[in-house]
């Protein structure tokens, strides 16, 4: 799963496009790697860009991929999510605890660059990407 944060990098002209989450994203879309999306991310994706033209182009590079919704217990699990990182001193938002919940059900890989889910990943079963160096 792509969280927002490395999408939005994507998406930017002016940005650091040398992210290696960036690059990590364009090598699994060029290379048929699985990536999915949920409603919120989405959502947060939409909420970001102006003008019917931009929704417009953002709704149909994301119509292919497929969507995950969260179900009851997704939201029960990601509110024990939070309140378990909560208690270990790990400040996780309530939408973050979704998404992060969501990764863990589906057993899902999360390519972020928002340091908040590697602070939760301490203290749960979250898989979040690191580059290459970072992993060995």
């Amino acid at each position: 799963m792509v969280d927002t944060s490395v999408w939005s990098l994507a998406f930017r002209r002016d940005s650091e496009q040398r992210a290696p989450q960036v690059a990590a994203l364009r090598t699994a879309l060029t290379g048929g790697d699985s990536i999915v999306i949920t409603g919120i991310i989405l959502q947060e994706l939409l909420q970001g860009f102006t003008g019917p033209r931009a929704r417009k182009e953002l709704l149909e590079k994301f119509a292919p991929l497929p969507m995950l919704m969260p179900d009851r217990t997704d939201h029960v699990d990601a509110a024990e999510l939070r309140n378990l990182c909560r208690r270990a001193g790990v400040q996780l938002g309530t939408v973050d605890a979704l998404i992060a919940q969501l990764c863990i059900r589906h057993k899902l890989i999360l390519l972020t660059v928002d340091g908040d889910f590697a602070s939760a990943a301490k203290h749960c079963d979250l898989d979040v990407w690191k580059p290459a160096t970072a992993q060995e």
